[in-house]
């Protein structure tokens, strides 16, 4: 099964979409800001990290950069979660080091294909 970090201030985003995901087989941990986000993708070492953008305490670009540059976490898909749409907002996205873009309100569909995706990536690697 795989283990998802889903790093969301907004509880009924983050209740939400952790149901969901439990529903569809992955097991979910849950950070409601960006330092305990950071700790537990060091502690937890999950297979993909879902990520919110607009954080409390270190938003979601320096979380993604930490980790992108740390020999233990690199290797971890990050999706970037934000309802921040504008193209140069996906641009940074992937300058920080994201694998993957999503737009809130989330579509799970969509979301779900893109974590099928990275999961099956990362397998293959």
């Amino acid at each position: 099964m795989p283990k998802i970090l889903l790093v969301e201030d907004n509880e009924m985003n983050r209740d939400m979409l952790s149901r969901r995901l439990q529903r569809r087989g992955y097991c979910v941990v849950t950070a409601q800001d960006g330092e305990q986000g950071h700790s537990l993708a060091h502690s937890e070492t999950p297979d993909l990290i879902l990520m919110d953008i607009s954080l409390p305490e270190m938003d979601g670009w320096e979380v993604t950069r930490l980790l992108k540059d740390n020999e233990t976490t690199r290797h971890i898909p990050i999706i970037v979660l934000t309802a921040h749409a504008l193209v140069s907002d996906r641009e940074k996205a992937f300058e920080a080091g994201c694998d993957d873009y999503d737009t809130k309100p989330v579509e799970f569909r969509r979301l779900s294909e893109k974590i099928e995706n990275l999961l099956a990536e990362k397998k293959l690697s």
